[in-house]
């Protein structure tokens, strides 16, 4: 393992340049895991990182030190506490962060199972939550939309809790693109809080893509004019609507308790 002790050391100075910019994450095509928890689900699913920051005072959790013995010595900087705090936007979190290339998939020539659209949702705490209940249902495959906030931010990662490496994520994904990849029998299904029919009430047995739309704006026209199906969450509390990754967590494991039954 190595020491990092200055700020002028250009791996430090590389770190804090993306710790401190969504854009320049998405320029450089790497990603930013901080903490304990997103390190582990990291290793666990995509192997070594290409580096590991962890601070000396780090050091002294066991945890920390499992996940360090995991990665390869030559991959490992010790930093002092003192210089951590510029690269970390967690309070009070066990100083590491990992430096991992992002995960750029393919478009699948065909799809065929149970998706996810992300229709220009823009707050990252949505997307994370959105792809962390995907990943618990066993959904494979989430399309970003333009519009839709960077996926591998650090905001996003965070909320995420691992899920990134459970899933197929894929950004910046035209609608016109999509539709002609997604398969005839897949249903494209929306939220629709007038006429349309409850969702407890609604077949989701079969495969669907499901678009969950922008915070205010809701779901786009394109989509809109594609859904086959709408449905409805009833709320009898008189709420007017719910936080769309509170719909979305309602609406896949809606479909997952019809196809259990």
């Amino acid at each position: 393992m190595k020491s990092l002790t200055s700020r002028d050391n250009p791996l430090y100075k590389r770190l804090k340049a993306l710790a401190g910019s969504t854009a320049q994450q998405r320029r450089s095509g790497h990603a930013l895991l901080e903490g304990l928890h997103l390190a582990d689900a990291y290793l666990q699913a995509a192997g070594q990182p290409e580096t590991c920051v962890v601070t000396e005072g780090a050091l002294q959790h066991d945890e920390a030190c499992e996940i360090v013995g995991r990665i390869d010595p030559a991959r490992v900087h010790i930093l002092p506490d003192a210089l951590f705090g510029q690269l970390s936007s967690v309070v009070h979190g066990v100083g590491m962060v990992l430096l991992v290339d992002r995960v750029a998939p393919p478009l699948p020539e065909r799809v065929t199972q149970t998706c996810i659209v992300l229709d220009g949702v823009q707050d990252a705490g949505n997307v994370g939550s959105i792809l962390r209940s995907a990943a618990a249902a066993g959904i494979q495959h989430v399309f970003c939309a333009p519009g839709t906030v960077y996926a591998w931010s650090s905001k996003v990662l965070r909320a995420g809790m691992g899920a990134h490496f459970l899933l197929n994520v894929y950004e910046d994904v035209e609608a016109a693109q999509l539709t002609t990849r997604l398969d005839p029998e897949l249903l494209i299904t929306i939220t629709d809080s007038h006429g349309a029919k409850a969702i407890y009430d609604t077949d989701l047995s079969g495969p669907l893509a499901w678009v969950m739309g922008n915070e205010g704006a809701g779901v786009s026209t394109f989509w809109r004019d594609h859904a086959a199906l709408r449905v409805t969450i009833p709320q009898p509390g008189g709420m007017e609507s719910l936080n769309v990754a509170a719909a979305a967590a309602v609406c896949i494991f809606e479909q997952c308790r019809q196809q259990r039954a």
